[in-house]
């Protein structure tokens, strides 16, 4: 029973949609024990979590206390939000620099100044006086973004790129897609690769390495890559990790060996986010 007890604190702890700090109630506990129970019985580091239509931020309410490893780029993942919006919510400016123990307020919601803007300064939106309940809810699809220079046919897979958004973008690892990006039914926020233990996972992209380490439930040992001030794309279930954060990538470098980390098999589960928000990653992919 003790372990059981650890077990819910930990999950009351590092579960995205129950940030540290927001219960205050023992009917709050209560309504999350058949949660933590099948959570208990399917086993705590499922990739499941991000298949769940039950487990879809955005969190908007709550608090969360920065642990070593994680940064803004993380937690705003963790969450559902934009970092720069969690950052400006804050007062965090780039660089996105957090330490840990510091607290962030979940329940405050900040504004995204492009850099096309005239630079003023983002406004820290008013506290809600009460604390909203968290909605259900369910990614939702967005339009298809175009395509600007699509790939070569005659190409191997692994060559192939196309330009979508102003991104160079190309495949992160050749295998056959497994499960598809879907917002409905067994929600899954990005597409699943089968491989074989071992195997090179490259950058969809150009880009910077925002996070490296595994302290998201159900990703295991996961990447996150910043492309611009509106892209991120992320890489999961890595065996071994072969890049740190703050390290410049190229489009196709190697920068994971496929694995099995918080997975059933051996599989690349990969996203890209826009603004914060899930998008179909073969919509940016070079058609296979």
């Amino acid at each position: 029973m003790s372990s059981f007890r650890g077990f819910i604190h930990a999950v009351l702890s590092a579960f995205p949609r129950f940030p540290s700090g927001a219960f205050t109630r023992s009917r709050s506990l209560k309504g999350l024990l058949p949660v933590i129970v099948l959570v208990w019985l399917g086993g705590c580091n499922s990739p499941a979590i991000y298949q769940d239509d039950l487990y879809n931020p955005p969190v908007y309410w709550g608090r969360h206390v920065v642990k070593p490893g994680e940064t803004l780029y993380s937690i705003a993942w963790r969450y559902g939000r934009d970092y720069r919006e969690l950052g400006s919510a804050n007062g965090i400016g780039p660089p996105w620099t957090i330490r840990v123990g510091q607290v962030l307020r979940l329940d405050r919601r900040g504004t995204v100044t492009s850099a096309r803007d005239n630079g003023s300064q983002p406004k820290v939106a008013a506290a809600p006086t009460t604390r909203p309940r968290a909605p259900v809810q369910t990614p939702k699809s967005a339009p298809r973004p175009k395509v600007t220079r699509a790939a070569g046919r005659d190409q191997p897979l692994p060559d192939r790129n196309q330009t979508v958004a102003g991104i160079n973008w190309r495949w992160p690892h050749g295998g056959t897609v497994i499960a598809g990006y879907s917002t409905s039914g067994k929600v899954n926020k990005g597409i699943d690769i089968a491989g074989q233990a071992g195997d090179a996972v490259r950058a969809a992209a150009s880009g910077n390495v925002v996070y490296a380490g595994n302290g998201l439930l159900g990703y295991g040992n996961l990447i996150i890559v910043n492309h611009n001030e509106h892209y991120l794309s992320a890489y999961a279930h890595n065996r071994k990790i072969l890049v740190q954060e703050g390290e410049d990538v190229t489009a196709g470098q190697v920068i994971a060996e496929l694995g099995s980390s918080g997975a059933e098999r051996p599989m690349l589960h990969f996203e890209i986010r826009k603004n914060g928000n899930p998008v179909d990653p073969l919509h940016y992919l070079p058609p296979r």
